[in-house]
C-alpha cells in the first residue's frame, strides 16, 4: 500500500501532482485513493491539501469543479510532496506526512507514521533529526538503522538538507518494491511505492515524468520557418540553413537518396542542427511529414509552411 513522491526543484509542486496523477492512470491495487499533499512556497509558507477518496482528481479544487491543477503558486514551489494509497484511511491524514515550512517535508510509503522506539512517530523523528541540522539521508540513516524492523520507507527532503529516500530493512525485504531516483541539475525526484503493479517499472515512469516538468529537455528557444520549395540536398550530417529571419534556405540530409525522385519522409531530422550564418544556434525539436519531389519540398504535413521549434545549443542556454 501507498505510494511516496517527493521532488525539489522549479515547478516541484506541478511535477508532483503530475507524478501521482501518472500513477493513478498507469498502476493498479492501492492507488486513487487517499492523498496528503505538502509543498513550500516561494514565500516560505507550507501549503497542504488532502483527500481521502479520488487522488489527485479530487486533491485541488477550482470553485465548485473537482480534477483541478494545483494553483500556480504551489505548482511552482521549489519543494514538495506527496503520499497517496487506497481509500478512507484513518484521520487526521497528515499524520501521514510530516512538514515543517522551516526544515522540510517527510513523505513515504507503507506506514511513515508508526511510532519508533523512541516514542516518536518515525516520519516526525526524521524531520527532528533536520531541524537539529542533519542532512535528509543522515536523518533517515539515523532513524531507520535505530528502528529496523519498522514498517515504513521515507523520503526527506527541504531547502537546506538535500532529499534522499530509504527503506527500512524490513520493508527492503518486501517482493512489490519501486524505487526510482532522478536528478537533472538542481531538480530532483524521488519515488518509493509497495503494492502497485507494475512494480518494477512504475516509479522510473512516474520520476521521469515529474523530472520532465522541472527540467524539461524540449524546451524550445526559438523557431525555423520551413516553406515549400526550400531545396533538400545531401550532407554529411542533418541541418537546416536559415537566414537572419531564422527562415530555411535549405535542408541538408544525410539521405543522398531525396535530391532524386519522388519521397515522403522526414527531410528536417528530429534532433537536426540549425545553421545561422556558420553558426549552430540549435537543434530542431518537431519533423513534419515532408513530401521531397527531385530535391525540392513540396509539402510539409500537408501545408505549404511550417514553424519548427528548437532547442539551443549547450553554448547557447
Amino acid at each position: 500500500m501507498t505510494i511516496g513522491i517527493g521532488a525539489t526543484g522549479k515547478n516541484a509542486g506541478l511535477a508532483v501532482f503530475r507524478a501521482l496523477e501518472a500513477a493513478e492512470r498507469v498502476g493498479t491495487g492501492a492507488i486513487g485513493g487517499f492523498a496528503v499533499f505538502a509543498a513550500i512556497d516561494a514565500n516560505g509558507e507550507l501549503r497542504l491539501a488532502e483527500t481521502q477518496r479520488g487522488g489527485t482528481t479530487t486533491l485541488f479544487t477550482q470553485g465548485e469543479r473537482t480534477g483541478s491543477l494545483p494553483p500556480e503558486d504551489i505548482a511552482a514551489a521549489r519543494f514538495a510532496a506527496v503520499m497517496s494509497s487506497g481509500p478512507d484511511r484513518p484521520d487526521p491524514l497528515m499524520q501521514f506526512l510530516a512538514a515543517d515550512p522551516r526544515v522540510g517535508l517527510v513523505t513515504g510509503h507503507r506506514l511513515p507514521n508508526t511510532v519508533g522506539s523512541d516514542g516518536v512517530a518515525m516520519n516526525a523523528a526524521v524531520l527532528a533529526c533536520m531541524a537539529r541540522g542533519m542532512s535528509a539521508k543522515a536523518a533517515l540513516d539515523a532513524v531507520l538503522e535505530a528502528n529496523p524492523d519498522v514498517d515504513a520507507g521515507m523520503i526527506a527532503l527541504g531547502p537546506d538538507v538535500g532529499i534522499a529516500a530509504r527503506n527500512s530493512a524490513l520493508v527492503s525485504r518486501r517482493p512489490d518494491l519501486g524505487a526510482a531516483r532522478r536528478e537533472a541539475g538542481q531538480a530532483v525526484v524521488e519515488v518509493l511505492h509497495n503494492a502497485i503493479r507494475p512494480h518494477q517499472s512504475l516509479a522510473p515512469l512516474v520520476a521521469d515524468i515529474a523530472l520532465s516538468i522541472m527540467a524539461p529537455s524540449d524546451h524550445a528557444a526559438g523557431e525555423i520557418i520551413v516553406t515549400a520549395g526550400t531545396p533538400v540536398i545531401h550532407g554529411p550530417r542533418n541541418r537546416v540553413l536559415v537566414d537572419a529571419g531564422n527562415k530555411a534556405v535549405s535542408i541538408e540530409s544525410e539521405n543522398a537518396a531525396l535530391t532524386s525522385g519522388r519521397h515522403n519522409c522526414a527531410a528536417v531530422y528530429l534532433g537536426a542542427e540549425i545553421v545561422r550564418e556558420g553558426i549552430v544556434i540549435g537543434n530542431t525539436l518537431m519533423e513534419p511529414n515532408v513530401m521531397v519531389e527531385d530535391g525540392s519540398v513540396q509539402s510539409l504535413s500537408g501545408q505549404f509552411e511550417v514553424r519548427i521549434p528548437f532547442a539551443a545549443t549547450r553554448n547557447e542556454r
